[in-house]
């Protein structure tokens, strides 16, 4: 009798991991196939508003000819308190920049990712500090990912180049020129791209798909001695798990820090599907897909107190990335040429 019993429950146990299992594969292609379709995460439009006139502005797409040079796409979700040491770092960069160069142009557009404390008024002061040609802010109106801010910033975007920053100021924003250099040196070398101002070529920068992707891979070593045990136990994990879901070619691809040409963020970000933490690496399987020219650059960093990356963002980074292996490989996540 005892022997029965015991078959028994081991029956009972093997019955319900295989349930469990089923029961979560179900659950990954289910959810997988509800976003096959890419641009279900925020149908409501992009608005600009001016504060001063309290009209709205035109918002332009992605899609369009540039209008500026570059344009910096800032996700804030609860930043109220870091987001105003990063935008005055910002645009005194920006402004002492745009007045030793008579063509540098550049927007910053903030998107606020439906933020429960003063973030957005914030924005809006910057908006009415420098004007809404050059400070937008975009409303999510709730919370869903900073993926899902960086995209609708990006498809909202009027530069050549397309940077995105965390509001954590976390990266010094004249780094910058690094990742810019980068990309002009590839588009000359590449694909035999010459300044316009230099040459009649109708050949654009904003038409060369390139991609830049700022690095802290350098700064490893110091980072394990000085991070607390779990965000180093998530990284180390986090890595193995990026090189089997995108391959290798990019040694940190979580920075908060790329630039992108208009091409390349057209492709990128008309495609994009993840919302939350897992999009870089998204972006990184995009590139390859589409063929983009990646550079990786090493830049200054430093850690900000007040990161919401922690032990639950885990199960998330997972989950995420299981998505999209699930999603493009069983050909339910179609690329958009």
């Amino acid at each position: 009798m005892e022997i029965l019993s015991l078959l028994t429950m081991v029956e009972i146990m093997v019955a319900l991991t295989v349930i469990l299992i089923l029961g979560l594969v179900f659950v990954v292609f289910f959810e997988a196939y509800r976003r096959r379709h890419n641009h279900s995460h925020v149908e409501s439009p992009a608005i600009f508003e001016d504060p001063n006139s309290l009209k709205q502005v035109p918002c332009p797409s992605v899609v369009d000819p540039a209008e500026k040079y570059i344009s910096l796409i800032v996700p804030a979700f609860n930043e109220e308190h870091r987001l105003p040491g990063a935008l005055e770092e910002t645009m005194n960069y920006l402004q002492q920049r745009a007045a030793k160069d008579k063509s540098f142009s550049y927007e910053v557009v903030i998107v606020d990712d439906g933020s429960i404390d003063g973030t957005k008024r914030v924005a809006f002061e910057y908006v009415k500090k420098y004007t809404v040609d050059n400070v937008r802010v975009i409303l999510l109106g709730r919370n869903h990912g900073k993926g899902e801010a960086i995209r609708k910033g990006m498809l909202h975007s009027r530069g050549e180049l397309l940077l995105m920053l965390d509001a954590d100021g976390a990266t010094e924003v004249n780094d910058l020129e690094k990742l810019e250099s980068q990309i002009h040196a590839v588009a000359k070398k590449e694909f035999n791209f010459r300044d316009s101002a230099a040459s009649d070529s109708s050949l654009r920068l904003s038409d060369i798909p390139i991609a830049a992707f700022g690095s802290r891979a350098h700064l490893e070593e110091k980072a394990l001695a000085t991070r607390k045990w779990y965000r180093n136990f998530l990284m180390k994990g986090f890595h193995l798990v990026v090189l089997l879901a995108a391959g290798p070619g990019i040694r940190d691809t979580q920075c908060g820090f790329k630039m992108f040409t208009r091409a390349a963020a057209r492709r990128l970000f008309s495609n994009i599907r993840l919302q939350r933490w897992c999009f870089d690496v998204e972006i990184v399987y995009l590139c390859k897909r589409f063929g983009i020219r990646m550079i990786e650059t090493s830049v200054n960093w430093s850690e900000i107190p007040g990161s919401k990356v922690n032990l639950l963002s885990i199960p998330n980074m997972l989950w995420e990335l299981v998505l999209m292996s699930v999603g493009y490989r069983t050909g339910m996540w179609r690329i958009r040429t």
